[in-house]
């Protein structure tokens, strides 16, 4: 690290520490890069960096002729930079983030048995119809897969949660997936977990919920370990 770098990073650290703090909260404007400079002893350039990079962090926002905010500092928004992991992650990188879901998504379908709405059950139960519905196109097949696991993890309450749920799920990798089971005749496979989740959610069974979530997830892990080492032995095929 350069010494701009580190006084950059240092600027950085300083407004996030203002954050915090409650010196300057969710919509209010920051002090003039002016006196934020002299504030810290460091160059104007340099706490123009530190603006930009927060900036795309999705912690401020320059409004024209009014000078710089902190946002609503929403998860969604803060985290919207971590959304591209799984869409660039491949090999190994891609294995690693099915098991981060494995993790994760087990967990928060069992808080979503309960704590989901009648209403969440509603849209997560019309999810599934569409998952199942025939004739449906790959593409359809795909955007309403993701839709369901999007709307059991919404349905936790924690947006912290769903948003990182979405950063850690790929429309090409969920393309992927069902393109390779269908090719190898294991759709019903997957569409069976889907159903098995769905009814965990209805009953209200958190310990079922995990289990069925689980199965699901390492059915696709499984598939992208058996998907890696094929294309490593038969590279190009």
């Amino acid at each position: 690290m350069d010494d701009r770098t580190s006084v950059t990073q240092r600027a950085v650290e300083r407004i996030k520490e203002m954050i915090s703090s409650g010196e300057v909260g969710p919509g209010q404007r920051l002090p003039t890069e002016r006196d934020l400079a002299a504030r810290l002893d460091i160059s104007r350039s340099s706490m123009r960096e530190a603006i930009r990079s927060l900036t795309t962090l999705g912690v401020l926002e320059a409004r024209h002729g009014a000078g710089v905010y902190v946002t609503a500092l929403r998860p969604a928004d803060l985290l919207e930079t971590f959304s591209v992991l799984a869409e660039v992650s491949r090999g190994d990188t891609l294995l690693e983030v099915l098991q981060v879901r494995r993790m994760l998504e087990p967990a928060a379908t069992a808080l979503a048995a309960a704590r989901a709405t009648d209403a969440d059950l509603v849209r997560i139960g019309a999810l599934l119809d569409r998952i199942d519905g025939a004739p449906a196109t790959a593409a359809e097949t795909v955007t309403a897969d993701l839709g369901f696991h999007q709307a059991i993890v919404a349905s936790t309450g924690n947006a912290t949660l769903a948003a990182v749920n979405q950063g850690l799920s790929s429309r090409t990798f969920n393309a992927r997936v069902w393109a390779g089971h269908r090719e190898a005749g294991f759709t019903d496979e997957l569409r069976e977990d889907h159903r098995r989740i769905h009814e965990a959610l209805v009953a209200r069974d958190p310990d079922a919920a995990r289990a069925a979530a689980t199965v699901h997830v390492m059915r696709v892990e499984r598939w992208l370990a058996a998907d890696l080492a094929d294309r490593t032995e038969h590279p190009g095929a």
